[in-house]
């Protein structure tokens, strides 16, 4: 009797693991409703975005080479910022995140370390910094990006540091004592150079298309080509899709304000070519073609 039930808690609690995805990518559904009354421990999972706040830049960590830090020195250099909260020895899901989130991003041409950060931060306390840097050492291999290792830094912290952060992110998770792990959803985090939260990204693998636009968006400009912010005004954020979706207004603006530049532009040569016309002076005028007459 008492197996069949450590039985049934910790089928539950797996599917609170696994089901995880489907309450945060469908908050506002039906199905994820009913999940959660189903299983309570759904309640202590959720993401609250908080779009445009700041997080705390004060906050200490340690990060993977053993250095007291904090925020705020890896925010100096006017980049964007993709975050990451997970721990180093989940068992599946925060492997699943990054390593969704390097696949995105190796099809990016900006470099994380000369165009934005990457910080990967650990909620469990129990973990140090020669994990992180372990597991640093793992995800460099992995992205295969020469000079990563400059712009990706791993971090570990006391519960009171993560516990203030995570809570500025509206990221909320909680241990399993019975199963040792932490439950917690799969996002990652778009903060601009000045730690505000610019957009929040979900699901255990990333859209290339995605992150760009969300890093140029973070980047307040200093990212892109004219071509790129061409692409981002045709872009925006749905909520919905969770992901960048094309505007249909912003293109019939863009392509409405393409065809008046054009219109002026033949306009133009229309008048040109009428003043030459009427021009005696000009090889194309009217005295111009009567000498060519004699």
């Amino acid at each position: 009797m008492m197996q069949a039930g450590k039985n049934r808690l910790s089928v539950s609690v797996m599917a609170v693991f696994w089901l995880t995805g489907l309450f945060v990518l469908c908050p506002d559904s039906g199905s994820a409703q009913a999940l959660q009354d189903s299983l309570p421990e759904l309640k202590k999972i959720d993401v609250v975005e908080h779009l445009g706040k700041k997080i705390p830049l004060e906050t200490r960590l340690v990060n993977d080479r053993g250095d007291s830090v904090t925020l705020s020195e890896y925010f100096r250099e006017g980049k964007p910022v993709v975050m990451v909260l997970g721990y180093y020895n989940c068992p599946m899901l925060c492997q699943m995140v990054l390593n969704g989130l390097s696949d995105g991003l190796r099809t990016v041409t900006w470099e994380p370390g000369k165009d934005y950060s990457l910080l990967n931060i650990s909620i469990n306390p129990r973990e140090n910094f020669e994990l992180a840097a372990a597991k640093k050492k793992n995800y460099l291999e992995y992205f295969g990006r020469e000079g990563a290792d400059a712009g990706w830094t791993f971090f570990v912290g006391e519960e009171v540091e993560t516990r203030f952060l995570s809570e500025a992110l509206g990221f909320k998770f909680y241990y399993d004592e019975e199963r040792k792990e932490y439950a917690h959803a799969a996002v990652a985090f778009i903060l601009t150079p000045d730690g505000t939260i610019s957009r929040y990204l979900y699901g255990l693998s990333f859209k290339a298309n995605d992150l760009k636009l969300a890093i140029m968006e973070a980047s307040e400009g200093k990212l892109g080509n004219s071509i790129d912010r061409i692409i981002l005004y045709c872009y925006h954020y749905d909520p919905d899709a969770k992901g960048y979706v094309l505007f249909a207004t912003n293109v019939m603006k863009l392509g409405g304000g393409i065809s008046l530049v054009l219109l002026i532009f033949f306009l133009g040569w229309l008048w040109m070519r009428e003043k030459r016309r009427q021009n005696p002076l000009h090889p194309s005028g009217i005295a111009g073609e009567r000498i060519g007459g004699k």
